[in-house]
């Protein structure tokens, strides 16, 4: 990759990646499920969905933070761009996580002031 260049094959990575999440994470169909039902055998439960969501977000922030680091103290197999696009990458999926957090918290102050 050369300075000054868009190394195109990260960016198709990148959306190949961004599409098999997003696949994953889209209902097998459109069908509501019964309140009576069981739980299918391979839903995942929240909480465990939301830790492995915050962990990932923490690998992100710690990986970012020692390609930077790296690059600072001169290491030559870290570039500037993969630097900046970590760094930038990881702030995103912070800021993600924390909108996810502030709808979570305004979901139960909404339910906390239903009346019975």
């Amino acid at each position: 990759m050369s300075i000054g260049a868009i190394d195109t094959s990260r960016i198709e990575a990148m959306v190949a990646q961004l599409r098999a999440a997003a696949a994953q994470a889209k209902p097998a169909g459109n069908a509501v499920p019964d309140a009576g039902a069981p739980k299918a055998a391979s839903a995942v439960d929240f909480s465990s969905a939301l830790k492995s969501s915050l962990e990932q977000v923490n690998r992100m922030q710690a990986d970012a933070q020692q390609q930077a680091q790296r690059f600072a103290m001169g290491d030559s197999s870290v570039s500037l761009s993969d630097a900046m696009i970590s760094l930038q990458k990881s702030g995103i999926a912070l800021q993600q996580t924390i909108q996810v957090r502030n709808k979570l918290v305004q979901s139960y102050q909404e339910i906390m002031n239903m009346g019975i």
